[in-house]
C-alpha cells in the first residue's frame, strides 16, 4: 500500500465522520488534508497521522475522541493490520506485511518512472544558473552552481513541471572589451590592462586569434580589441560548453545578452527600449534629473533604480529588466535564478523588477544564493591564473563524486570538500556508499540467477523481517521526497534519502537471504525477496539519475 493509497483509505473514513458531525457545512476535504509521516520509532507502526488534531476544532470534537473514531474506521480497511491512538490524538497505523510488501512489485513494474509525480504539473519554470562571463574558464564556484542548478531542474521535471535550463551569456558590456584588450596585450607582450584578464589561457586565445586574423596587429587599436574580442569569444564559450558537458550538465537555452541591445527588424526598438516602455506602462517608471528610474521601492527594494542614465546610456538593470521580460514572453511564468554568494544585493532588485513588470514577486521569481566552496589542498590553475578551474577539479575528483558532494548540502551552506575522502572506496565516502549499494544489488541479482532464483513468484505476506519493513517503508517515501525536493528547490534531500536507503539495504542484506544456503531449495520467500532487491536498485538508480550521478553495476 502506497502512502497515496493509505491517504485515500483514511480520507474515505474521515469524510463520513466529518459530514455526520457537521451536516450543514461543506468541508471540502481532500487527500491534501491527510498528512502521513514515518514514525521515528518503528515500534509505533508504519505510518502516523495528525489528521484528528488538525480537524478537531473544525468539527467541534475532542482530538483524542475523534482520533479513536477514525482509528476504529480505518482498522477495517484492506491492508491495515492495526491502528492505535497515541498522545493527544496521533493515529499510528501498522500495515499488513502483504500490503506493505506489494510495493516492491509496483516499483519494479514502474521502473524508471517510479517516483515521478505531478506535484509541479502545470508549472512552467525557467531555471537560470552558472551564467558566467564568457571571458575565461569556469571555476569551482561555477561548478557548484552547475551541479545544483541541473539537479533542481531534474527534480522539477520529474515532479511534472515544464522546465528550461538556461545560461545567460554576459557577452555585452565593458568586461568583453577588457577581454579583447587582454588578448591584444598578450600578443604585444604588454602587461594586461587595468581590470583585464591574465593566465595562460589568454596567451592560448591570442595564438588562436592570430592564426585566424594574422593582420590583427596592423589594425587601429580599437579595431584590434574588437577583432580579438569577437574571434576569441566563441572559442572561450565553446570551452565553457565543453566543460559543462563533461560534468553532465546540458542547457536548453544559451541566451545572449547582446540580443537585448540589438534593434529589431526595420529599425524597431531593441528589447531594452521596449522593456522601459513596458515598465512605464505599468506605472512604475518616472523621470528625474534627466535620468529614467524604476520605482522599485514600491516592491521592497532598498532604493529606486536608474534604468537609463542622464547621458542616455542604459544601466545593467535595464538588461536585467529586458531579460526578465523575455522569459515571460517565451512562456516561462516562473523564473528561478541561482546566483553566487556575492549577489545578495540582487535578490530584492530582481523581486522588485518582477513586481514592476506586473507579476507576483512571491510566486513568479525565486532567487537562490549559493555559498562558496573550498577544496582542501587544491592548487590554483596554472592555465587560468588565480582560480581553481572546473576541468582540473573534475579530472582530480571525478564527475560522480564531485556532483554528489556538491548536491548533498543546501545551496546556502558553505562547503569545504576533502578530495582524498571523495576518492576513497570506503563507506566514509557518501557517493561510494550509495553507488556500492547499487552495485551490491546487481551482484545479488547475478548470484540469484546462478542459483535459479527468479521473480516468477511474489508472496509479499512473507516479508515479515523487521529490516524488510524498514526497507519497504523507505522505498514508499521516494515519491514524496522527490516532490518535496522540487517544491523547496533542495535536491540535497534526494541525496540524503539515498544514503539512508543504502544503509537500510545493507542491513537487510545482512539479515535476509535472496539465495538459499548450500543445497537448500529455492522457496517463495527467496523469489519474493528478489523483487525487494530489484525494487531497491531501481529507486537508487532513479535517485542518482536525478542528481546526474551514475549507478554502476560493478565496483
Amino acid at each position: 500500500m502506497t502512502p497515496d493509497a493509505l491517504a485515500a483509505a483514511l480520507l474515505a473514513v474521515v469524510t463520513p465522520v466529518a459530514e455526520r458531525r457537521r451536516p450543514d457545512e461543506a468541508l471540502d476535504l481532500s487527500a491534501a488534508d491527510i498528512t502521513l509521516e514515518r514514525p521515528r520509532n518503528r515500534d509505533h507502526g508504519d505510518w502516523a497521522t495528525n489528521v484528528a488534531m488538525k480537524l478537531a476544532k473544525r468539527l467541534g470534537a475532542n482530538p483524542r475522541e475523534l482520533a479513536q473514531e477514525l482509528a476504529d474506521g480505518l482498522a477495517a480497511a484492506e491492508g491495515v493490520a492495526s491502528v492505535e491512538v497515541a498522545g493527544p490524538g496521533f493515529i499510528n497505523i501498522r500495515l499488513e506485511a502483504g500490503a506493505a510488501g506489494a510495493l516492491a512489485r509496483t516499483i519494479v513494474e514502474a521502473g524508471a518512472d517510479y517516483g515521478r509525480n505531478d506535484a509541479q504539473a502545470g508549472n512552467t519554470i525557467n531555471v537560470e544558473f552558472v551564467s558566467a562571463n564568457p571571458t575565461g574558464p569556469l571555476h569551482i564556484a561555477h561548478t557548484r552552481w552547475a551541479a545544483l542548478g541541473d539537479a533542481i531542474a531534474r527534480v522539477l521535471a520529474f515532479s511534472g513541471a515544464t522546465v528550461s535550463r538556461e545560461y545567460y551569456i554576459n557577452d555585452a558590456g565593458a568586461q568583453m572589451d577588457r577581454f579583447g584588450a587582454s588578448i591584444v596585450a598578450s600578443l604585444k607582450g604588454e602587461d594586461k590592462p587595468e581590470g583585464g584578464y591574465a593566465g595562460e589561457y589568454i596567451d592560448e586565445l591570442g595564438r588562436r586569434v592570430l592564426a585566424e586574423r594574422a593582420d590583427i596587429l596592423s589594425l587601429p587599436d580599437d579595431e584590434q580589441v574588437r577583432v580579438a574580442r569577437d574571434v576569441a569569444y566563441p572559442i572561450q564559450l565553446a570551452e565553457i560548453q565543453a566543460s559543462l558537458a563533461s560534468f553532465n550538465v546540458h542547457f536548453d537555452e544559451w541566451f545572449s545578452e547582446r540580443t537585448l541591445h540589438a534593434p529589431g527588424a526595420d529599425g524597431a526598438q531593441s528589447p531594452i527600449d521596449q522593456a522601459v516602455d513596458r515598465l512605464r506602462a505599468q506605472g512604475h517608471v518616472f523621470d528625474e534629473d534627466g535620468a529614467v528610474w524604476v520605482r522599485t521601492t514600491d516592491f521592497g527594494d532598498d532604493k529606486d533604480r536608474v534604468i537609463r542614465r542622464s547621458n542616455g546610456e542604459y544601466t545593467y538593470f535595464a538588461a536585467d529588466a529586458a531579460y526578465y521580460l523575455s522569459k515571460t514572453d517565451r512562456g516561462w511564468a516562473d523564473k528561478v535564478y541561482l546566483l553566487g554568494a556575492d549577489h545578495h544585493g540582487y535578490v530584492h532588485r530582481l523581486k522588485a523588477l518582477a513586481g514592476a513588470a506586473g507579476e507576483d514577486p512571491e510566486k513568479n521569481i525565486e532567487v537562490l544564493i549559493g555559498q562558496m566552496v573550498s577544496i582542501n589542498g587544491a592548487r590554483l590553475s596554472k592555465r587560468a591564473g588565480n582560480i581553481i578551474e572546473m576541468d582540473d577539479i573534475i579530472e582530480w575528483i571525478g564527475t560522480d563524486a564531485l556532483r554528489y558532494s556538491l548536491e548533498r548540502s543546501p545551496a546556502d551552506s558553505p562547503l569545504d570538500l576533502d578530495p582524498d575522502l571523495l576518492r576513497k572506496r570506503t563507506n566514509d565516502n557518501p557517493v561510494f556508499y550509495v553507488q556500492y549499494a547499487h552495485a551490491r544489488i546487481h551482484n545479488v541479482g547475478r548470484n540469484a540467477a546462478d542459483a535459479g532464483v527468479d521473480r516468477s513468484e511474489f508472496a509479499p505476506e512473507l516479508l515479515t523481517h523487521e529490516t524488510e519493513s524498514a526497507l519497504l517503508g523507505a522505498l514508499q517515501e521516494f515519491p514524496r521526497v522527490v516532490a518535496f525536493a522540487a517544491e523547496v528547490r533542495e535536491p540535497h534531500r534526494v541525496a540524503r534519502y539515498l544514503e539512508e536507503l543504502a544503509g537500510l539495504y545493507h542491513r537487510w542484506y545482512d539479515n535476509c537471504r535472496v539465495t538459499p544456503l548450500g543445497d537448500a531449495p529455492v522457496e517463495p520467500v527467496h523469489r519474493t525477496r528478489l523483487w525487494v532487491n530489484d525494487a531497491t536498485g531501481q529507486v537508487l538508480r532513479n535517485g542518482l539519475d536525478l542528481l546526474g550521478v551514475s549507478a554502476p553495476e560493478r565496483m
